[in-house]
This record gives C-alpha cells, sequence and structure tokens, in this order.
C-alpha cells in the first residue's frame, strides 16, 4: 500500500455504495484511515470498512444523516478521537427526477439539505478540525455534469450542485491563509448502481465525445489528486471528469 496519505484522516459521505465507496478505497489505499459514512445502510458501510481493512487499511464506520445538524458534531468527536480530520469529502446526495411542475416544495428541500446544507454542516463541524492542527487540509465536494448542461426533471438536484460549487469558491479563498484547500469535482455520465428512487439514467442531450460511461474509480482517482500533495496548489475549482460531454 502507498504511504502518500499516511497519517492522514479523512471522512468521506456517502461511502457505502458507488463513487463514494470507491474514493473511500482509494484514500485507504495510499494510507489515509477513512471514516466511511453512510445515512442508513450500516451493511453496505461495514462491507466498505471490511473491505479496507483487509486490505491493510485502517477504517471505521460513521453512521449518520448529514442533513441533520446533529449528525455533524457527533461525526466530529469521532474524527477528534483519531486526531482529527485532513480530508473532507462531501459526497452523499440524493438522486430525484420529477418535473419543476410536480415538484413540492418537500422534495426539493430534501434533495437541497443532504446535498447542500450538508456539506454546509460538514465544513462547520470539520474546518475547525483542520485549522486547530495546523497542516492545512482538502475540502472536497461532488457536484455533477447537469447542473452545467441542463438536465430534464432535476432542477433541485441541479441548484444544489450550483450551490456546492459556489461554496467550495468561496471557502476557498476563506480558508486560503489556513492552506485549506476547497475543490469541486463534476462527474459526468458515470456506470454506477442506481437506486428506484432514482429513475432511469437521465439523458443530456448531446454525446460523450470518448463514446463510453465513466467509472467510478476515475472520479476517485481525481479526489486522490486534490486531497494528496500532488493537489496542494488547487483550490476553488470545478474539476470536470465527464469524456468532454461538457467543455469548459
Amino acid at each position: 500500500m502507498s504511504q502518500a496519505l499516511q497519517g492522514k484522516i479523512a471522512l468521506v459521505t456517502g461511502g457505502g455504495k458507488n463513487i463514494g465507496r470507491a474514493i473511500a478505497l482509494t484514500l485507504a489505499k495510499d494510507g489515509a484511515t477513512v471514516l466511511v459514512n453512510g445515512r442508513s445502510d450500516r451493511e453496505a458501510v461495514e462491507s466498505v470498512v471490511q473491505e479496507i481493512k483487509a486490505a491493510g487499511g485502517k477504517a471505521e464506520a460513521a453512521m449518520g444523516d448529514v442533513s441533520d445538524p446533529a449528525v455533524a458534531p457527533k461525526l466530529a468527536k469521532q474524527a477528534e478521537a483519531l486526531g482529527g480530520v485532513d480530508i473532507l469529502v462531501s459526497n452523499a446526495g440524493l438522486r430525484r427526477q420529477t418535473s419543476f411542475l410536480d415538484m413540492t416544495f418537500e422534495e426539493w428541500r430534501e434533495i437541497m439539505s443532504v446535498a447542500l446544507d450538508g456539506a454546509f454542516l460538514l465544513g462547520k463541524a470539520f474546518v475547525p478540525q483542520m485549522v486547530a492542527k495546523g497542516k492545512g487540509g482538502a475540502f472536497v465536494a461532488m457536484s455533477g455534469v447537469s447542473t452545467h448542461v441542463g438536465t430534464l426533471n432535476r432542477c433541485h438536484v441541479s441548484a444544489s450542485k450550483s450551490g456546492l460549487e459556489g461554496l467550495m469558491r468561496a471557502l476557498a479563498r476563506e480558508l486560503a491563509p489556513h492552506k485549506i484547500t476547497c475543490n469541486a469535482v463534476a462527474p459526468g455520465a458515470i456506470d454506477t448502481a442506481r437506486a428506484a428512487t432514482a429513475g432511469p439514467r437521465p439523458i443530456q442531450g448531446r454525446p460523450i465525445p470518448l463514446g463510453r460511461l465513466g467509472n467510478v474509480e476515475e472520479i476517485a482517482a481525481m479526489v486522490r489528486l486534490l486531497v494528496g500533495p500532488e493537489g496542494l496548489f488547487i483550490t476553488g475549482q470545478t474539476i470536470h471528469v465527464n469524456g468532454g460531454e461538457f467543455l469548459t
């Protein structure tokens, strides 16, 4: 196992499946101790923890709904017992496909609360640990291509991800004096297992120039770059990993 992240403590939200799982495994492979967060599927989270341990890494389950204001402080206490977080990956989010005309305010708030409110609450709980350690840190939020290309029936998802990108840009300025980098990663169409509530994979209306779906390991590799020593001079950015589907 690589030692590039040896001694680092990482929290990955939504870490039980798909992109979150891949991020947790990748960070652990490079030496980080990973707190794997999930909202309710403890079995999935524990599976990732055991997979990391079986490979010689270190990990703990860290259950809780990040949209609940009481959860982030509890997770922070768990991290504090390990020495405090150096790497914070806000990956948790909900997928829904509902037309604007049919969307209720309750559904709008549900989507916003996990992706955007969750990132704010996590930052409030964990950034002070990074500041106190005085060794810098990395905060990465998972955005998505849909907010850039405009996707049918996902205005709430698009709004939440746009907010995340704005939050990362603002925090990049505020936290730079503490050597804390803040970035967003915007995956394109990724080959993941989709829950029934997510509906079919949305059609963005434009082809992928590279002619295929991405895979979760490719997203995890970008996160790993941003949080490791190679990413120390990257902050305030939205990094697109989408096979050319959206060109900045």
